[in-house]
């Protein structure tokens, strides 16, 4: 069963309901006793690390998160989920993430005629051929929002970037560990091979 962690700050049925047009089953969770039995967890997410961080905390959705990512099995962040997974945010002060992978969260820089919030389609470059993204195309566009963007210190995690105002990650995958900074429920039919291609892991 894929799990969704609900902790008040996602885009969670629009999540849920794209499993369901992929005949996934995808169930909206937010007690921890709720992810411990979880076969795949997906982490949505829309806002600062500092109220998810702090929701989560309040939830006690943390230690099962982390405790399935222990153990290796399919993990799926999508927006501020996968910032979520860093060691710290810059978005309004300095707040810790999960620390799940080294490196921190910053804003983009002000540039003339840079539109921040970057909101909009956007193409990939992809990175070797991650299973993630398997059967699409290279040249392919996603949906994104957001003001905040990751830099990992191994770049050995990223498989995708994408462009605004230069160079940015736009996915990362790590064993079983897949993130994105777009949102595939939004991305139409990339999107939705993306989901198929996690429910089938």
């Amino acid at each position: 069963m894929i799990k969704i962690v609900d902790y008040g700050m996602g885009n969670l049925r629009s999540v849920q309901k794209a499993f369901e047009k992929l005949g996934h089953a995808a169930e909206i969770c937010n007690q921890p006793t709720e992810l411990g039995d979880a076969d795949k967890i997906v982490l949505p997410g829309i806002g600062a690390m500092r109220d998810a961080m702090s929701e989560l905390r309040r939830r006690q959705l943390i230690a099962p998160i982390l405790d399935h990512l222990s153990a290796n099995k399919p993990f799926l962040g999508i927006c501020l989920g996968l910032q979520l997974l860093f060691d710290v945010s810059y978005e309004d002060g300095e707040w810790p993430g999960l620390g799940v992978i080294p490196g921190k969260v910053v804003r983009f820089e002000d540039q003339p005629d840079l539109k921040i919030p970057h909101m909009g389609w956007n193409q990939l470059q992809i990175t070797g051929e991650p299973p993630l993204l398997a059967n699409i195309p290279r040249d392919a566009h996603f949906y994104f929002v957001h003001s905040y963007h990751v830099v990992p210190t191994d770049r050995s995690v990223v498989i995708a970037e994408s462009e605004h105002g230069g160079r940015f990650v736009a996915a990362i995958g790590r064993g079983n560990l897949w993130a994105t900074q777009f949102h595939p429920e939004k991305s139409q039919k990339h999107g939705l091979q993306l989901l198929a291609n996690f429910a089938g892991m």
